[in-house]
């Protein structure tokens, strides 16, 4: 497979984890408390004092641009009583200080730190003393300007000198210049101690304020492409009886506008970064998979996402051509790693036919749709006289999760090459039912229990016969005209039967769904491939299994999920740990996962549309409602929405019935 250069809106940002680790591994996520407005990052713990231990620090695409920062008031460290994300670009902490003799335990001095992502650091000093305090103040600064795969490798290298520059301090090294202004200008600076010393006279219920602002030399202020008026995310809310939809769709919505990269090629272009703080740059096939699960915020994410790839598009060798390029993925113990790109190819013309439906234009489609028209001459090049499609190294096992996503590719490239007038749907409709019929009878394991889809064939033939959370690809057939879901893999008979293995212990642990069932070999509830849950496929599950009729597996899947988004403060992490619920227990965090994360970020967007069941088709003028009957959640309202380019409100009853609130004049509601 070939290897595309990052894009210039990805230059200067982490690849993923790096491989050559430190002995300890990479420095633990899961304690640290991250403001994200991409390109700026800043990661704190609780105590709200940046150390420049572990993660700790301002970031810049991808570089610590400061590493210390720590606040000194008469002298002492003040007592951390309370650290909280405001909104995903800032946090605040709050600490006390007891400076007056002789007046009990009471603390007489509260110190309160806002850090925003974009660079900046609001000190604030509030006196409750009884008579007038003079507070001498200094903060103590410090920057490695280490790029952050060296400090997950554990390679950071020393402090810098710092000079006195302008009303701060500067720091210079290979990896460039940064520098701290004050507001007001320090009384003192010490270079040689990176010291700023300030001393304010606070009378009874008086406050003192400084703010720092870090600076990257060459580089302007950070512009966060989610905090623009031109986001392509519509501010969806949802309110409702369950105490936490609403969170969890005003903190996914945030987090996925904090996640939002641009690239300065092409401005109008934006597109997910896959999570922080370890892949700060796009990852195909997640972003696409995130944009898809947005569709109900909008086609705009889904049209920059569709034109930043399509113009990475692989044009040779033979074998290559028309393929979107990805990094591999570890795919757990059983299988050898899988190809990324293969996912984003066949994810390519899917996105495009189903924002299609929710309202992007005509002529955006017709822009697009060369490059779907290449995905899809890929595919059918690629599986040649064949039945299945493989992976990309010779030798590599048949999966069947790349299956499920060729089939859904295949029968929504046809439908968009006949409504757009091209040629080539009924080769790929007769194709993909000669993948079903071939699937249904030779990726079929039979047991005593029912049986259970193979995860993949090897070379030789054999089924490997573990079972994971890749099967729920085989329930998201995706959406075709008039409200309609494309036929599936599996017929009646082994859709019911694989409902009921993701509704089972096996592979619900209470909390979502597990990458690997627990009885299975090589089971790891940290495994971020064999058994850490994964938000992103238990969403795809929930939806999966929804669309099918399977409401009672669907809503224990979606409960899970909601009561460990609670417990992350409904930030949920890419992964968590898949050990079984019990009574009064709480999901695990995993140290590794990036939170946010652009998958489960949106799955949250996902899971709550699914319980209306919206299923638009904009250039019918048509808009049909599927709501889950059962109403696990009791009764939802979702306003501003976003299908045909217009706002679009729906409510949900506790008995299940659906009710469009609010659409584009002229949009019926379907059958």
């Amino acid at each position: 497979m070939g290897r595309r250069p990052s894009p210039p809106a990805l230059q200067g940002h982490p690849a993923p984890v790096p491989t050559s680790r430190r002995p300890g591994g990479l420095p633990p996520a899961h304690t640290v408390l991250i403001c994200v407005a991409l390109p700026g990052l800043a990661i704190s713990t609780e105590q709200g004092q940046l150390t420049g231990q572990g993660l700790e620090g301002f970031y810049r695409a991808g570089r610590r641009v400061l590493s210390r920062c720590q606040v000194r008031v008469a002298g002492r460290e003040p007592t951390a009583i309370q650290a909280r994300r405001a909104a995903a670009d800032r946090a605040r902490f709050v600490a006390t200080l007891r400076v007056s003799p002789g007046t009990g335990p009471d603390p007489d001095v509260v110190v309160e730190r806002i850090r925003h992502a974009d660079g900046t650091e609001r000190i604030t000093l509030y006196s409750a003393a009884p008579r007038l305090l003079r507070l001498p103040v200094e903060v103590a600064l410090g920057t490695d300007l280490a790029d952050l795969g060296a400090i997950a490798s554990g390679h950071a290298g020393p402090e810098l000198s710092a000079s006195v520059h302008g009303s701060g301090l500067r720091w210079s090294g290979l990896g460039g210049s940064a520098s701290v202004a004050a507001d007001p200008p320090p009384t003192d600076a010490l270079a040689s101690a990176g010291l700023l010393r300030w001393e304010f006279d606070l009378p009874p219920g008086g406050t003192a304020r400084v703010e720092l602002r870090v600076q990257v030399e060459g580089a302007g202020p950070v512009r966060a492409a989610g905090r623009a008026a031109t986001s392509p995310l519509a501010p969806a809310r949802a309110a409702g009886d369950h105490p936490g939809v609403r969170a969890l769709l005003h903190t996914s919505v945030e987090d996925l506008q904090a996640l939002l990269l641009r690239d300065p090629a092409h401005p109008a272009d934006t597109h997910l970064a896959a999570g922080v703080p370890w892949r700060c740059g796009m990852a195909p096939a997640e972003a696409l998979a995130a944009s898809r699960m947005t569709l109900p915020l909008g086609t705009r994410l889904a049209a920059g996402t569709l034109r930043t790839l399509a113009r990475t598009q692989l044009s040779g060798p033979a074998a290559q051509w028309g393929m979107i390029p990805g990094p591999r993925r570890d795919a757990g113990p059983h299988l050898p790693p899988s190809c990324t790109g293969t996912e984003a190819t066949l994810l390519f013309p899917v996105l495009l036919a189903e924002a299609r439906r929710w309202g992007l234009s005509q002529q955006e489609t017709e822009e697009l749709l060369p490059a779907a028209e290449r995905c899809l001459a890929w595919l059918r090049t690629t599986v040649g006289d064949g039945t299945y499609l493989g992976d990309t190294h010779p030798g590599d096992p048949v999966r069947c999760e790349t299956q499920a996503h060729a089939h859904r590719a295949a029968l929504l490239g046809a439908d968009l090459l006949d409504t757009c007038g091209r040629p080539g749907g009924e080769e790929l409709r007769q194709w993909a039912r000669q993948l079903r019929t071939a699937f249904r009878e030779e990726f079929w394991i039979e047991d005593r229990g029912g049986g259970r889809p193979a995860a993949a064939r090897a070379p030789d033939g054999c089924l490997v016969p573990h079972l994971g959370s890749t099967a729920v690809h085989l329930l998201d057939t995706g959406l075709l005209g008039g409200g309609d879901q494309a036929p599936g893999l599996l017929d009646r008979v082994q859709t019911e039967q694989l409902a009921r293995l993701l509704g089972s212990p096996a592979l619900n642990s209470g909390w979502g769904l597990r990458g690997l069932g627990a009885k299975e070999p090589g089971y790891n509830p940290f495994g971020h491939r064999s058994g850490a849950v994964r938000v992103h496929e238990t969403a795809v599950a929930v939806a999966g299994l929804t669309a099918a009729g399977y409401e009672m597996e669907a809503s224990s899947l979606l409960r899970g999920v909601l009561a460990a988004a609670e417990t992350f403060g409904h930030r949920l992490p890419e992964m968590y740990g898949g050990e079984q619920r019990t009574e009064g227990s709480a999901p695990l965090p995993h140290p590794a996962a990036c939170r946010p994360s652009a998958t489960a970020a949106a799955a949250g967007v996902l899971l709550l549309t699914t319980l209306a069941g919206i299923r638009p088709d904009a250039p019918a003028g048509t808009v049909t409602l599927r709501p889950v009957r059962s109403a696990p959640l009791g009764e939802l309202g979702l306003t501003g929405l976003r299908i045909a380019g217009a706002p679009f409100s729906v409510r949900v009853s506790r008995l299940g019935l659906a009710m469009v609130e609010e659409a584009a004049e002229g949009l019926q509601l379907g059958a």
